[in-house]
């Protein structure tokens, strides 16, 4: 499970200050220096009782104004704390009840509850107001895995525990599966994550944890998306490019994308001569989902 991080400190400090500090000495999880470095700065953010209120007191005047509203741009349940474009950023995550009309209104999917996911980044992460949401934590071998849909995932069961206030945890990249359940009441916490250059290339899975298996992949990057569109509107040099990616992209994934696009084109007689052709094409991840996309289309 995440890494508890018992560390006492109870001065308080701005998000101005955090942020400057961690500017001046950079967020890298793998030096346990700079962790705890960074874990100290998040504890003083997180003991200022004040400066979340103001934060968003800000953003809606600014709003009002007819200003932008960057605080809310990763999304509806995020405050973003600091700009993106770095190796960190901040950010404060709401988590409503059961009780709370967001959720009555929304579901427990649009806030990832009971979604048993790993992520392909670090992050710090404290326990700010209210109960704290609970996770049903496991641990897995990211190394031992390909990747592929159905694959057997070697989950451990850890524990069950919740985010209490003040907690402060590591969450470490591709080993810490979480499930998280909805708090008692309205909780939020803060977050330090790590934004590495080639964090876009690792993939974040989301599990069925009754059958231990790699249920999908949650973090499709931007050059994939353009991809899949691009060759769905037929452009001939779309094609190509999806042709030659398939064959030697460096990345697994993106060859795997890049016949998934080409696939989407085609027909029934040439799909599946397209993914018999991909199960010699000298990747275990795109082997394993080629067989699976040819078993799925004989059952058509």
């Amino acid at each position: 499970m995440p890494r508890i991080l018992d560390y006492v400190d109870k001065s308080a400090c701005s998000l101005g200050d955090c942020i400057e500090a961690l500017n001046q000495s950079g967020f890298h999880p793998d030096e346990e220096e700079s962790l705890l470095d960074a874990a100290q700065w998040l504890r003083r953010l997180g003991n200022n009782r004040d400066f979340l209120a103001e934060t968003m007191i800000d953003e809606l005047k600014d709003a009002a104004a007819g200003g932008g509203e960057e605080a809310s741009a990763y999304g509806a349940q995020v405050v973003m704390l600091s700009p993106l474009g770095r190796e960190f950023f901040l950010r404060a995550n709401f988590w409503p009840g059961r009780d709370d009309h967001v959720f009555r209104a929304s579901g427990q999917s649009a806030f990832s509850y009971e979604l048993p996911h790993d992520h392909n980044f670090h992050f710090l992460t404290v326990g700010y107001f209210g109960p704290g949401y609970a996770s049903d934590y496991y641990e897995y071998d990211y190394e031992a895995v390909e990747g592929v849909i159905g694959e057997k995932a070697g989950l451990r069961f850890i524990e069950r525990s919740t985010l209490d206030p003040g907690k402060l945890m590591h969450y470490r990249a591709h080993l810490d599966v979480h499930s998280q359940l909805p708090p008692e009441s309205l909780s939020v916490s803060l977050n330090i994550m790590h934004s590495g250059g080639a964090q876009g290339w690792l993939d974040q899975y989301r599990f069925d944890v009754e059958k231990d298996e790699i249920a999908g992949v949650i973090s499709p990057g931007g050059s994939e998306i353009f991809l899949r569109v691009a060759v769905g509107l037929g452009h001939p040099d779309a094609l190509d490019l999806a042709e030659n990616f398939a064959k030697g992209h460096i990345s697994e994934r993106m060859r795997l994308v890049a016949l998934e696009a080409q696939a989407g084109v085609l027909g029934l007689t040439e799909r599946d001569a397209l993914w018999r052709r991909a199960e010699g094409n000298g990747s275990r991840l795109v082997a394993g989902e080629a067989t699976r996309r040819r078993r799925e289309l004989e059952a058509v």
